[in-house]
């Protein structure tokens, strides 16, 4: 049996501009978006869990966040949660909701967030090179085993070439438009 998958390839490439995507919607650029919160995690119940299972996220107006907790025992470590997580916002306690505005950004913060999208870039890039050398090594497999010949397996060298370019384009752009966002350009 073939080790190539070319369709498995496209996939794990796919998944690589995908959490970029998701990586790159986490950086604060100004707005208020339920996304800058996907990455605190609240301990209760004895367990740390996503901020979204234990209370619902909102934006009701375009520069405050509004964490609406579902079991009052819960909204000190929501609270707790939402400080630590370096994120840079300080949640108003308001009953069961808590209130987080926004903060303008300052040029520094600006530039640092413009950097951290460039290391989430390189990372994905550097996950789409490896799916590459996966494939090349399965094509190399594939050959030795006499599943494909010499000049098929260069074929198929080339189809993951031009895919793996084609991702990085993806990859690029996703960080170009996101670092020119931040930037405010």
């Amino acid at each position: 049996m073939a080790a190539y998958d070319k369709a498995d390839l496209e996939r794990r490439m796919a998944g690589a501009v995908e959490s970029l995507k998701h990586d790159l919607n986490g950086l604060r650029t100004g707005r208020a978006s339920t996304a800058l919160l996907d990455p605190v995690t609240v301990e209760v119940y004895g367990s740390h869990m996503p901020l979204t299972q234990v209370a619902t996220v909102s934006v009701p107006e375009p520069r405050m966040l509004s964490v609406q907790v579902w079991d009052k025992s819960n909204v000190g470590p929501v609270e707790k949660a939402i400080r630590s997580a370096g994120l840079g916002l300080n949640p108003i306690n308001d009953g069961q909701t808590l209130r987080l505005p926004i903060p303008d950004l300052t040029e520094e913060r600006r530039k640092e967030l413009a950097k951290l999208a460039g290391k989430y870039a390189e990372a994905s890039r550097i996950a789409v090179r490896n799916v590459r050398r996966d494939g090349m090594d399965n094509l190399k497999t594939d050959e030795k085993k006499g599943v494909i010949a010499e000049d098929e397996r260069k074929r198929h060298e080339t189809e993951v070439q031009k895919l793996t370019d084609a991702t990085i384009a993806d990859l690029d752009a996703a960080a170009a438009a996101k670092e020119k966002e931040i930037l405010g350009k």
